[in-house]
This record gives C-alpha cells, sequence and structure tokens, in this order.
C-alpha cells in the first residue's frame, strides 16, 4: 500500500478535498502507535488506519467536519464509562489524533 501522504497529494492532484488524521500521542494499549496516519476526502473515502477499527468512523467525520472549516482539529479516544458504549477503545488505552485540513 501506498505512503498516506503520497496518496494524500494524488488525491488533491485529482481535485479532491483531502484531510489528514495522524495519532499524535498514546498511553497504555494502543492498536497503532504515535505517525500512525489516515487519509480521507470529502466522500468519505479513506485508506490508512489509527486505530484497530473502533474510532475510524468517528475521525472520518471529524476529518470532513475540518475539511468542510478548512481548519484543524486534537480527538481524544479511550474507556470510559461515559464513553464505553460510544466511540472507545477497547484495548483500555488512549490515543490522541490531529486531523487536519489539507490544502
Amino acid at each position: 500500500m501506498a505512503d498516506v501522504l503520497e496518496i494524500a497529494a494524488a488525491w488533491l492532484a485529482e481535485g479532491r478535498q483531502v484531510a489528514v488524521a495522524t495519532v499524535i500521542e498514546t498511553w497504555g494499549s494502543a492498536p497503532q502507535p504515535v505517525g500512525s496516519q489516515l487519509v480521507v476526502d470529502g466522500n468519505g473515502n479513506f485508506e490508512g488506519a489509527v486505530s484497530g477499527g473502533c474510532v475510524e468512523g468517528d475521525v472520518i467525520t471529524a476529518a470532513q467536519d475540518t475539511i468542510a472549516s478548512g481548519g484543524h482539529k486534537v480527538l481524544s479516544y479511550g474507556v470510559a464509562d461515559e464513553t464505553a458504549w460510544k466511540v472507545g477503545l477497547a484495548c483500555g488505552g488512549k490515543i490522541r489524533i490531529l486531523v487536519e485540513a489539507v490544502r
């Protein structure tokens, strides 16, 4: 599979709107290491991974929001009572993800 940033560059060259999500911090058990990336286009197509699949849906939604706003945001995920039934990490760790629109 091609590098996520290469895919982002190719998608931009095709005229797609793009955001990149990057794991910037982990604590405890985390399915992907710091530096792992996911690229998302304006239609929700994606390549790469920032977790074992447990938060990708939420990250894709956030990426589409950043594409629309042109900005960025930092997302935090872990397992806690208030999030156990929502988006969370089944592995028990915590991760922080930077999601930013790419122009």
